[in-house]
């Protein structure tokens, strides 16, 4: 008895060591879990929900229900992000751009990632459900799938995408505005179509910055016979311009007052000047600064919303 008894006691030191060893291993790859919810979009979607929610909601604010609101809808655009990741995998590991991300180079294996983002998803619906009310739960599973099981997919097979994706990718002011009255009204639809409006300078200024990485990845950002960028700089100018008009139906509508009117038409026209320099010039420089323009644009509007609120 003692004779088997020994290999019992010299094997417990090195299940004690390998504890110590799997927690570091999962800690060390936190960061790349992180890194497939795609933080830096997310934080566009949660600014929008919110501004949503702000514009939405009579006062005083309910700050518990916004908080609620905003974890519930970071928590389904995750798992939106990262199945995203799973099923683009294999694309992704044929882009310079994307091949180092968790998936194309091997550090999260494809089930893990498929677990966490359902998990996610999942999590964030029921939330919103719980804590917020049906319809806020409802537009977020509903972007959820549009945006998985349509825009996804269609990435390889038309330059349509674009403006199919834009419909899901517009959602989350009207999440916001849901979640503080538990309906949707004619400025909520405003906040949508600015947001789906925005949509095409920036994604189709990427499109044409990475246009050769997509093609290497088969993607159909833009039409392959469209070798000079004439569609995209056509799509790009002419949401630029309706977005300066649309963008300032909030002021007719009594919404916001004169301030965010004038600051809305700096904002508008220049980022129309950054989106016409691009039409005319069709260059990844001239696209690079659409793109960050895009990424200033947005928020800067949103936070003259906020301030202006009538």
């Amino acid at each position: 008895m003692k004779a088997l008894a020994t290999p019992t006691r010299l094997n417990q030191p090195a299940v004690a060591a390998a504890r110590p060893r799997a927690a570091t291993t999962w800690l060390a790859r936190l960061p790349d879990y992180w890194a497939l919810t795609k933080p830096e979009v997310n934080l566009l979607v949660v600014i929008s929900t919110l501004v949503g929610y702000y514009l939405g909601s009579p006062m005083p604010l309910r700050g518990t229900r916004l908080l609620h609101t905003l974890l519930g809808t970071f928590l389904v655009a995750s798992g939106t992000a990262t199945l995203n990741e799973f099923m683009e995998r294999e694309f992704d590991a044929l882009m310079r751009r994307t091949a180092r991300r968790p998936l194309p180079s091997g550090r999260i294996a494809p089930v893990q990632a498929l677990g966490f983002g359902l998990l996610l998803a999942f999590a964030g619906a029921v939330y919103l459900w719980l804590a917020v009310n049906a319809l806020a739960s409802f537009l977020a599973a509903a972007t959820l799938l549009a945006y998985l099981l349509l825009y996804t997919p269609l990435k390889r097979k038309t330059p349509l995408c674009t403006l199919i994706g834009a419909f899901p990718g517009a959602v989350p002011p009207l999440i916001g505005w849901a979640a503080a009255r538990g309906s949707l009204g004619a400025s909520a639809w405003v906040l949508y179509a600015i947001v789906f409006l925005w949509q095409f300078p920036h994604f189709l200024g990427i499109a044409w910055v990475y246009r050769d990485d997509y093609a290497r990845a088969g993607y159909r950002m833009l039409p392959p016979e469209d070798h000079l960028g004439r569609s995209m700089a056509c799509q790009v100018l002419v949401a630029s311009m309706a977005l300066v008009p649309v963008s300032l139906v909030p002021v007719w509508l009594g919404q916001t007052g004169w301030v965010y009117f004038a600051g809305g038409l700096l904002l508008g026209a220049a980022f129309l000047y950054y989106g016409v320099r691009l039409a005319v010039a069709r260059t990844r420089p001239a696209a690079r600064k659409v793109v960050l323009a895009s990424v200033a644009y947005l928020p800067l509007l949103f936070v003259l919303m906020m301030a202006n609120k009538k």
